[in-house]
């Protein structure tokens, strides 16, 4: 037996505008915080291994500095629009409430700069590893990390095997 289709009733246009979803501004683009980012917000093009070639030779090594150098020049000019900001906006308000806010404000824009501050540093370890012909390799196991993971996460330290394994450990200490 067919099952009779029904048209769904009709709706006002003013019920329609209630219903539609509203957009939201698009947010502000911040710098990379995490290396998810980093391809998309710096715009390099993935690294294309040519037939035969060296893992982490001079050709791959240099991708990766430049990936780091261009990482690390992002963080430090959003650490500059910080200070700026802060001494600019930086007001005495009379309303205990606004001056709550801007602290507020101030207090999740340091702890987020500090985070970055340790991404930075993370990345001049990376970039000391390149120098010394130790980057691209678990610090673990010693096997090749993997030119997608470290575009990904340039910062790597660790094979996706090992890694997995210490956030198991990790998870089991809690």
């Amino acid at each position: 037996m067919p099952v009779k289709k029904t048209a769904a009733p009709k709706k006002s246009a003013t019920a329609a505008k209630k219903a539609a979803p509203k957009k939201k501004a698009a947010p502000k683009k911040r710098a990379a915080a995490n290396a998810s980012d980093v391809g998309s917000s710096m715009g390099f093009t993935p690294f294309q291994e040519k037939k035969g070639e060296e893992y982490m030779g001079e050709r791959m090594r240099q991708h990766f500095r430049d990936i780091l150098q261009a990482w690390k020049r992002e963080l430090m000019e959003e650490v500059d629009r910080t200070v700026h900001h802060m001494q600019d906006d930086a007001a005495n308000f009379p309303d205990p409430n606004d001056r709550a806010t801007q602290e507020e404000e101030f207090s999740l824009e340091l702890r987020t700069r500090d985070r970055e501050r340790k991404l930075i540093k993370k990345i001049d370890e990376s970039l000391e590893t390149i120098e010394k012909g130790d980057y691209g390799y678990c610090e673990s196991c010693g096997i090749e990390i993997g030119v997608r993971r470290l575009e990904a996460r340039p910062t790597a330290t660790l094979c996706i095997d090992c890694k997995t394994l210490d956030e198991i450990r990790e998870k089991q200490r809690g």
